[in-house]
């Protein structure tokens, strides 16, 4: 069955396929599960995948709200109990990536590991103000202009008509409450004053990786606390989506991670 009820007013999709370690992938903002075939594709023959849309998103439900990380989270939490899943690696992008380690703090039984891929977490509020201004008065021009800043250089175009017709079919109002309650707010954890502390409450393995334009990003993360099994990577030559830009060394590198700590 696709479809799981996981609020009264909640319909998530998701496909569940494969057999072996459990994995969860979460997709970003404007985005889908399809974000994660190319990786799926590989981890199904070894793994078991389960792949949600987000509420607002893709073929789930549209309710009023509301879509913050940690409501995301509950409803990814719902649904792997649905599907009889005790615990799962998360693996994030992006908005996914917030919403995976807020999975992590608030549901720690639920999350054997953490990758969290360009994760949307240690925004500075200066940079935020003037984002969020734009979001606020015009949402699709401003959520166009973020996401002409993913591509990598060499990102086919395709790529991109495919991320663009994506963006424009998602309910404006899903386009502005997501940015708007992962970055505004005292419990937004974008954040960077909010991520800090929060973040630091995650107790299992993470492996964060980011693409050639975030390395502000990928040192705010080397400066949080992390455990023996984490690691921050960096690849230089990837955009916001490292999953597209070079599918099989994505996949070689989570294969190798998830290796080491006995996951396959």
């Amino acid at each position: 069955m696709p479809y799981f009820v996981v609020r009264p007013e909640v319909e998530l999709f998701a496909t569940d396929e494969g057999t072996g370690p459990a994995v969860l992938l979460l997709h970003g903002w404007a985005g889908d599960g399809t974000d994660w075939s190319p990786l799926a594709a590989d981890l199904i023959a070894d793994h078991r995948v389960v792949v949600p849309d987000h509420r607002g998103h893709g073929r789930s439900s549209v309710p009023d709200g509301p879509y913050d990380a940690k409501t995301l989270a509950a409803d990814a939490a719902t649904l792997l109990r649905a599907c009889d899943v005790p615990s799962a690696v998360v693996i994030g992008h992006s908005l996914g990536g917030a919403v995976a380690s807020a999975l992590a703090v608030e549901e720690p039984d639920l999350v054997d590991a953490l990758v969290l891929v360009e994760p949307a977490q240690g925004r500075h509020d200066d940079l935020l103000k003037p984002a969020l201004e734009a979001m606020r008065a015009d949402p699709h021009s401003a959520a166009a202009q973020v996401f002409a800043t993913f591509p990598a250089p060499d990102s086919p175009p395709w790529l991109e008509v495919w991320r663009r017709r994506r963006l424009a079919g998602t309910p404006l109002r899903v386009i502005a409450d997501v940015y708007e309650q992962l970055f505004a707010g005292p419990e937004a954890l974008g954040r960077e004053a909010v991520g800090r502390s929060y973040l630091s409450r995650r107790r299992c393995p993470i492996l964060s990786i980011y693409g050639g334009a975030s390395p502000t990003f990928a040192a705010w993360d080397r400066a949080l606390p992390h455990g023996p099994h984490d690691e921050v990577v960096e690849w230089p030559t990837a955009g916001h989506f490292p999953q597209h830009d070079d599918p099989a060394g994505f996949s070689a590198l989570v294969r190798r991670w998830l290796s080491g700590l006995g996951f396959g």
